[in-house]
């Protein structure tokens, strides 16, 4: 089916259609974004794949849509695209959306397990892994992906990677925990169990200094800045270069991985199963 899939899609951004047809791809590809079947990155055996095409087909739909308006109860009212409605979610989905405010956009993944406090924001390209928390003020944006058991806490920031189409976005695997107000941004790739303390800024321009293993991470030309698996990462700061700044005794922010999880970490970051 994806590949079939794929061709319509490509074949209306290559020929720039915006007829019926086109709506009638881009509703297709919408609803094989929310079963899962099509993702706009995978894991393989030589680490994660772009599918260049899928982003493609997402900005087809931002292309395609008019914006028109919209009421949901009370006497809230927007305007978005018609392409881009809110996602209409059923209890056989099997997802607890706590109320309060929370949104999930149509093309967004949410596997059996997943809970979404409120408010949050889970936007168009997602997808989000199965007994995944995603806490209050969370966002996960546009393509980026998350892995099963991973805990978003409250405030964390997965930024939406939609263009350049080739370009790597978020990746949080398999059980991380990204700690409150953490922002990560630009492609970066958090590794499976690792974690990062409260405040973390990770973007293409930061290098993480790893205390432990004395030697440092960050974006190459060909690879994007990882974390690695079982890493804990926590603010820190280095002094600035010059002697204005050891005048006035300036630092500049930097991660820092101070030790990998043990038992103990593994404690601190469990989920607790009556959450689910």
């Amino acid at each position: 089916m994806s590949a079939a899939l794929q061709e319509r899609i490509e074949r209306a951004v290559a020929a720039g259609e915006t007829g019926p047809d086109a709506r009638a791809a881009f509703a297709d590809f919408a609803a094989a974004l929310e079963r899962g079947e099509v993702r706009a990155a995978q894991p393989g055996d030589g680490g994660w794949r772009v599918n260049a095409w899928v982003k493609q087909g997402i900005l087809l739909g931002f292309r395609l849509g008019q914006v028109v308006e919209t009421e949901a109860a009370g006497p809230l009212r927007f305007f978005d695209k018609d392409t881009m409605p809110a996602r209409r979610m059923t209890l056989a989905d099997g997802v607890r959306i706590v109320p309060g405010g929370s949104a999930v956009r149509t093309g967004a993944y949410l596997a059996p397990g997943v809970v979404v406090m409120p408010p949050a924001y889970v936007n168009v390209g997602a997808y989000v892994g199965e007994g995944t928390m995603v806490d209050s003020h969370a966002l996960v944006g546009s393509c980026a992906q998350v892995g099963r058991r991973v805990h978003l806490s409250a405030g964390a920031m997965l930024g939406g990677v939609l263009e350049p189409v080739g370009a790597l976005p978020v990746i949080v695997e398999d059980e991380a925990l990204v700690g409150g107000n953490c922002g990560v941004y630009e492609g970066t790739i958090i590794g499976r169990r690792a974690v990062l303390g409260s405040g973390v800024l990770l973007t293409a321009s930061v290098t993480v200094y790893d205390l432990v293993r004395e030697t440092t991470y960050r974006r190459t030309a060909d690879q994007p800045l990882r974390v690695p698996e079982g890493a804990v990462v926590v603010p820190g700061s280095r002094a600035a270069a010059g002697g204005f700044a050891e005048k006035y005794g300036l630092a500049l922010y930097t991660p820092v991985i101070v030790k990998y999880r043990d038992e103990k970490t593994d404690a601190a970051a469990a989920l607790e199963e009556a959450l689910r």
